[in-house]
């Protein structure tokens, strides 16, 4: 059977500041390179990966490098795997944003906050259909025994393993968590597809959430 596994990128000071990242170019922190390190090592030992794939923003493209390195695999940027685009509300800290425009807050207004879209950017809705789009299309490509790591956001991640475990938009973005550099294994066997491993973080020293 095909794996995939999917992988949030290392911390960046806008992590910290929990501040919306969207399409940014923020890199990451020294802390951050220390966890891609760490979530390459682990992936060289656990996997024989046949493709790398990462959205080609700065801080996934800094977190996949060095799993390059690793598993001796070529690097493929590929933009249907970033992260959210927030247009004007980009660079906003998440409190502002929920208090300001509750309107984009799934928790207060529910499903309209999925099809509301930012000025200059593009809604949840929208995203999902990308990066579902860009999921389906990276299982139609594998061979039955290829491995797969995509270097991806954390919303990104919620979507698809939102899809997997049949959840709506709520529950989809509000009951799931993915820490940064977080590992998370699908096996794939034609159109099923399964979760064996969901936001593990041990290999970066942190209990699995």
């Amino acid at each position: 059977m095909a794996r995939i596994v999917l992988v949030r990128h290392g911390e960046t000071d806008w992590n910290r500041e929990r501040r919306v990242q969207g399409w940014a170019p923020v890199a990451l922190t020294d802390h951050g390179h220390e966890q891609a390190t760490a979530l390459a090592t682990t992936l060289a030992d656990r996997y024989t990966v046949d493709r790398l794939v990462a959205s080609d923003l700065r801080r996934t493209l800094e977190t996949a490098r060095p799993i390059a390195r690793a598993v001796g695999c070529e690097l493929t940027p590929d933009r249907q795997w970033r992260e959210r685009n927030f247009g004007v509300l980009q660079g906003l800290h998440y409190g502002d944003l929920f208090l300001g425009h509750p309107e984009f807050t799934l928790s207060e207004v529910g499903y309209t906050a999925a099809e509301a879209r930012p000025e200059g950017g593009e809604s949840l809705l929208d995203q999902r259909e990308r990066v579902l789009g860009a999921f389906s299309l990276l299982r139609e490509e594998l061979a039955p025994d290829e491995t797969a790591v995509v270097v991806t956001h954390g919303g990104p991640l919620y979507l698809v393993l939102g899809w997997v475990h049949r959840l709506n938009i709520r529950a989809t973005i509000l009951d799931q968590e993915q820490g940064n550099c977080a590992l998370n294994e699908l096996v794939v066997d034609g159109d099923r597809v399964d979760v064996v491993v969901e936001n593990e973080t041990g290999h970066l020293g942190v209990d699995p959430a």
